[in-house]
């Protein structure tokens, strides 16, 4: 699924985008690092939300998903990018697996 990144908002607008109302991206869903350390969130609304250690919150932004490639666009304006390979999201220098819903990860 192709999509572009609207220009940064700040949190101030929401935009629909372009998975509302249909079945949830295969990526949706919370990523975490080995140690936990790291949670990033997928939200069907093309937002995420990312936590470092006990700072909830630490990023926010919206992404895009072309193929298996993910393009993270931060509410500050900084950017990023990430590749999903074999279930595992490689997101810059990090490594992320699936959390499932009772809080497992997937490895």
């Amino acid at each position: 699924m192709t999509t572009t990144n609207p220009s940064p908002d700040n949190g101030s607008s929401r935009a629909p985008h372009p998975y509302v109302g249909t079945a949830p991206h295969p990526y949706v869903g919370m990523w975490v690092t080995a140690d936990g350390h790291i949670r990033q969130e997928l939200l069907p609304d093309g937002r995420y939300d990312e936590a470092r250690g006990t700072r909830a919150s630490a990023y926010t932004g919206r992404y895009t998903v072309t193929g298996s490639h993910i393009d993270y666009l931060d509410d500050t304006g900084f950017t990023a990018t990430g590749d999903v390979r074999d279930g595992v999201l490689f997101h810059e220098h990090l490594v992320l697996h699936r959390e499932t819903d009772d809080g497992t990860r997937q490895e």
